[in-house]
């Protein structure tokens, strides 16, 4: 889906919810969530501890639920059936910003190679619109009523992703993409960029700086916990797999050493309300 299409899709979005609405009836509940991000890229080394706690960025959030186990047409409990009890539609918008930079024992050699890795940096700016069908493992009427404080549940969806990546060098004489340095080693002037070590198919051989858009595929588990009648604080754990491998502005060749796409784990907490 190109971006152009995404006021379309919106408007779509919105006449389904009227038309099940009309048919079935049900409640809505609005919100927002924010948090760190863990985003897991072709920066730095696989399964390193320093990749993974050094490219952490934030993300914020505003969502919208649509819940079918009670009626704001009516003011009333809905139908009582397993799926209005146990299930939640969600929608949102999200966007999240990382600063990606290169770690491990590579980035870290004191060779010429090392030395353009640790100057290497990159930024992934992610924005993301998309529905999630939630299952509530306990009754959703429960805990409406405040039977209990606590509701846990698991969620499975898709976003349409629209990226910006950002790519750039530390080198102190930098002064664009295909600025070259000398390498001290044999004297010779390289790209700062590496792209002959970093050899594939975006603009700069595995490295690219376009806009783009892809798909995301959402998995997330989490809690709910019951702060009054008309409002809940919530916990979110959410893993993003992204169909594209450029999220980053980074794709390097030869697979199978890259043989993963972007993907993003999550974590944020949030506050929801409930709508009259």
């Amino acid at each position: 889906m190109k971006a152009k299409y995404l006021p379309l899709a919106i408007l779509m979005l919105f006449l389904t919810h009227t038309e099940l609405k009309a048919q079935f009836g049900f409640s809505h509940e609005i919100g927002f969530i924010t948090g760190p991000v863990a985003f897991q890229s072709d920066y730095g080394e696989r399964s390193d501890f320093e990749t993974n706690a050094g490219n952490v960025g934030f993300g914020i959030g505003i969502v919208h639920y649509l819940n079918f186990s009670y009626r704001a047409d009516c003011n009333c409990y809905s139908r009582d059936t397993y799926f209005n009890d146990h299930f939640k539609v969600r929608n949102e918008i999200d966007y999240h910003v990382t600063n990606l930079n290169n770690f491990g024992p590579e980035a870290s050699d004191d060779d010429f190679g090392g030395l353009k890795l640790r100057n290497h940096n990159g930024k992934a700016k992610v924005l993301e619109l998309g529905t999630q069908l939630e299952y509530f493992p306990m009754s959703i009427r429960d805990f409406a009523a405040g039977v209990y404080k606590i509701a846990p549940y698991f969620s499975f969806g898709a976003h349409f992703v629209s990226y910006n990546p950002e790519i750039s060098s530390d080198f102190e004489n930098y002064n664009g993409l295909n600025s070259q340095v000398q390498n001290p080693n044999t004297g010779q002037f390289e790209s700062v960029f590496f792209q002959g070590f970093l050899p594939g198919d975006g603009k700069f051989g595995g490295l690219d700086d376009s806009p783009g858009s892809t798909w995301a595929i959402t998995f997330s588990t989490g809690i709910r916990y019951k702060l009054s009648a008309y409002s809940d604080l919530l916990l979110d754990a959410r893993w993003h797999y992204y169909t594209s491998n450029w999220v980053d502005g980074l794709n390097p060749d030869p697979r199978p050493v890259n043989r993963a796409n972007d993907w993003i784990f999550w974590l944020n907490v949030g506050y929801i309300y409930y709508l009259d």
